[in-house]
């Protein structure tokens, strides 16, 4: 069989279905796409502010929320060094530039700047010492000494403890957050869930949240590029349109405005998917199906006849209410606002608001070609917390109307910003809001794009990228993967391990994609080979050293340290 006669439709046009498309193309197969919006590139892409360029000038660009891409992420960036790029020899992974810092920033305190990568320099490993040093975070020596030892645990456990163990517990309770400061809770316990995986702490899976932690840690700790890098231009320019052309060159054919409203099956496998388009019902045929939707796209497409072909689908539907929001809002100002060299974080926030300044990352972007030419600057936010109310309409973003979503934002910045006496925003240099569309406000505000969060015990509720149906294959950030994770490595990753089941399944030649682990280092291998044969043992953690390598007591000080 030749691999350039086997078809296969892949339903859904994020990254995980241009990844797909992108895998299955090089190596023969016809693709083809089906993606209900009249865009591509799903959570990951641009959007237009529509109505907003005047006298020739381009629409003002938005996002649709949070984009970066730390130095672990490896799938995602493999592929986007094969996407053709003109002037870049590593293609669109080119167009990614690195961060310096992180801004945390809280009510009516001084902010606190640190390092997103390793020193380069003496200077600057003495001013991050000097700026945390300086800081005033509200933590007592005890919140201190027990976030250490708890570091510690996550990096000295095995992984079937973590897997089988820390997935069981929530972020909060392993943390012990009813027992320690408020600056401890609002630091420690809900910054990470809240500002990065847009998770409640309370649910939040420990497995997740902790090796999301550790990978960041050590990006940070070890020499080399950034833990933080993101795209030197809005999305859609520096990698999802080279993206869509270089596919459409190779021969994927798209197609927009075409969302899947059925999967027909016989009793052994699908038969055909049903899409619509211009009002009109396609049935649509080939050799193997690809559901690259997000999970709660799919859902009202598993009926009974696939669930007799696959029961296990059926926790699909169980994972689509384990959802949250995590949307962006852009502030175009009149005056560039760089914050920091990096993300601000803002901790304390009720809305857990995450922010970058994009200029200064946009060094061959002309701000006055778009919009009507009086932007200078845009500040990119996130808004990962919809229900906690705000502070000036004491309501939670769902509450809220547009206008009163934007003055929330708006002010929870400045509270956040300008203190002791220091004024960073000023109402008069905000000359645009625009929230990004996928927030629709009918009679109640709805997410037309939500997020998969990972709470306690849902790893075993995550497919695999196989099913029990022989021509469907599953490439979404719900699929079990060593990411674990709804991002775009991912999604990318789902989509790499589909593409592989399908080699696998037609004998194909061409080599499989290669699915990368998450790396930690090798000087803490002999506490976790001590860890794994405690839990064979049915024995708890122990943070004491094996016989023989008490001198490696000194990491666990050092860890203490820069925790």
């Amino acid at each position: 069989m030749q691999n350039k006669k086997i078809k296969v439709a892949i339903l859904g046009g994020g990254v995980a279905g241009l990844s797909a498309a992108h895998e299955l193309i090089k190596r023969g197969f016809s693709v083809e796409m089906y993606e209900a919006n009249n865009w591509l590139g799903g959570k990951a892409r641009s959007v237009d502010v529509p109505n907003t360029g005047t006298d020739g000038r381009k629409n003002l660009p938005g996002e649709h929320g949070f984009r970066f891409f730390p130095r672990f992420y490896k799938h995602v960036t493999e592929t986007m060094a094969e996407i053709p790029f003109p002037g870049n020899a590593n293609g669109v992974f080119g167009n990614l530039t690195e961060t310096s810092q992180i801004l945390m920033a809280r009510f009516d305190k001084e902010a606190v700047k640190l390092p997103a990568r390793f020193p380069r320099s003496f200077a600057e490993a003495k001013q991050i010492f000097k700026n945390i040093e300086g800081a005033d975070l509200g933590l007592t020596e005890e919140d201190k000494e027990f976030f250490a030892e708890k570091v510690w645990q996550l990096l000295t456990s095995c992984r079937n403890r973590r897997k089988n163990e820390y997935e069981r517990i929530g972020w909060w309770e392993f943390l012990d957050a009813d027992n320690h400061s408020e600056a401890y809770k609002t630091l420690f316990v809900k910054g990470l869930t809240r500002t990065l995986v847009a998770a409640r702490a309370e649910v939040a899976s420990t497995k997740t949240g902790g090796d999301v932690f550790i990978q960041l840690m050590f990006d940070i700790a070890t020499p080399g590029t950034s833990s933080d890098r993101i795209l030197n231009a809005p999305t859609n320019e520096a990698w999802i349109n080279p993206w869509v052309k270089f596919l459409t060159e190779k021969g994927v054919v798209f197609f927009k405005n075409s969302p899947t409203i059925k999967i027909n099956s016989d009793k052994k496998q699908i038969t055909s998917v049903i899409v619509k388009q211009e009002n009109k019902e396609v049935n649509v045929t080939a050799d193997y199906y690809i559901s690259a939707m997000p999970v709660e796209r799919i859902t009202p497409l598993i009926d009974d006849n696939l669930l007799y072909l696959d029961p296990t689908l059926g926790n699909v539907k169980t994972l689509s209410s384990e959802v949250s929001w995590m949307n962006g809002t852009q502030f175009y100002l009149t005056e560039d606002v760089t914050l920091i060299h990096g993300h601000a974080i803002y901790i304390d926030t009720p809305w857990a608001l995450t922010s970058i300044s994009q200029k200064q990352f946009w060094k061959n972007v002309d701000l006055s070609a778009f919009g009507d030419g009086k932007i200078k600057g845009i500040l990119s936010v996130d808004v990962s917390d919809w229900n906690t109310p705000g502070i000036l309409y004491n309501k939670p973003a769902k509450e809220c109307s547009k206008d009163e979503i934007v003055k929330e934002i708006w002010e929870q910045l400045k509270k956040s910003l300008n203190v002791n006496g220091k004024v960073v925003l000023e109402d008069k240099h905000l000359h645009l809001a625009f929230i990004d569309p996928d927030i629709e406000f009918k009679n109640k505000v709805e997410n037309k794009e939500p997020l998969l969060v990972n709470t306690v015990n849902s790893w075993d509720l995550r497919p695999y990228s196989y099913t029990q149906i022989p021509n469907l294959f599953l490439a979404s950030d719900y699929v079990k993967t060593n990411t674990d994770l709804a991002t775009m490595e991912g999604a990318n990753e789902a989509a790499k391990r589909a593409v592989n089941n399908i080699l696998d399944v037609t004998k194909s030649s061409a080599a499989k994609c290669t699915i990368y682990d998450l790396q930690e280092p090798l000087i803490l291998k002999i506490f976790r080979w001590r860890d794994e044969r405690r839990y064979a043992q049915g024995l708890q953690w122990s943070g004491s050293l094996p016989f023989g390598f008490e001198t490696i007591g000194k990491i666990v000080a050092f860890v203490k340290r820069i925790a």
